[in-house]
């Protein structure tokens, strides 16, 4: 018998939406574990028990599958980032804390979406890559930042550069965490704001470098 207790070579009568829920979440797994490139409609359809023509049948083939999977784990985290940054009168610091617990739970919770959207996307597939998604999250900080920065009259354009800053701590922090789990996100969360919120503090207005400096 097999796992899921069908017998082996015959795969269980599904819906169509119900057959192809459940190909997305075996393809999820398979290239998690494998990456897109290592990764077959073969094996995926062997782990689904059905066979090769049902995968081409909702996706047309690998590509179309990651493709779904892709898009998927991408509006799941701009999402939860979203809800992190709604309530725009809050203080800077709170959305930053919000910020990053969101991003580091969502790698908790989804390590398998995550470690997809980290690894390189294949050529053919033109958006959803993680650096397109990371420029997403970049934007809406910006727009954040630059109401700050005005407040405090700061100049507006270094909201771009200091959003892209902060959204590549967080992202790059991690990816390291998702591998050690250690501290608890919580203490991680809270490292990475105190870090980023005196630097802001502190902020120069125009800042230069000091070596090779006259003074």
């Amino acid at each position: 018998m097999a796992e899921n207790g069908a017998p082996r070579g015959r795969s269980i009568r599904m819906t169509g939406r119900e057959r192809r829920e459940q190909l997305v979440t075996v393809g999820r797994s398979v290239f998690a574990e494998k990456g897109f490139d290592m990764s077959s409609v073969e094996e995926i359809a062997a782990r689904a028990s059905v066979s090769k023509p049902i995968v081409y049948e909702h996706f047309g083939g690998k590509e179309g599958l990651y493709a779904v999977v892709v898009d998927r784990e991408v509006s799941t985290l701009l999402a939860d980032l979203e809800r992190s940054l709604r309530e725009q009168r809050l203080h800077p610091r709170l959305l930053m804390e919000r910020a990053a617990l969101a991003f580091l739970s969502y790698i908790d919770e989804n390590e398998d979406g995550f470690r997809i959207l980290v690894r390189d996307s294949p050529v053919s597939q033109a958006g959803g890559t993680f650096s397109s998604l990371l420029t997403d999250v970049a934007q809406r900080v910006e727009e954040i930042l630059a109401a700050q920065l005005k407040l405090h009259s700061y100049p507006e354009r270094d909201a771009t550069m200091y959003a892209q800053m902060l959204v590549g701590m967080v992202a790059y922090t991690g990816q390291w965490w998702l591998e050690t789990r250690t501290p608890s996100k919580e203490i991680v969360a809270s490292r990475m704001v105190n870090l980023s919120w005196y630097g802001l503090v502190d902020l120069q207005k125009s800042p230069t470098l000091h070596e090779g400096s006259k003074a």
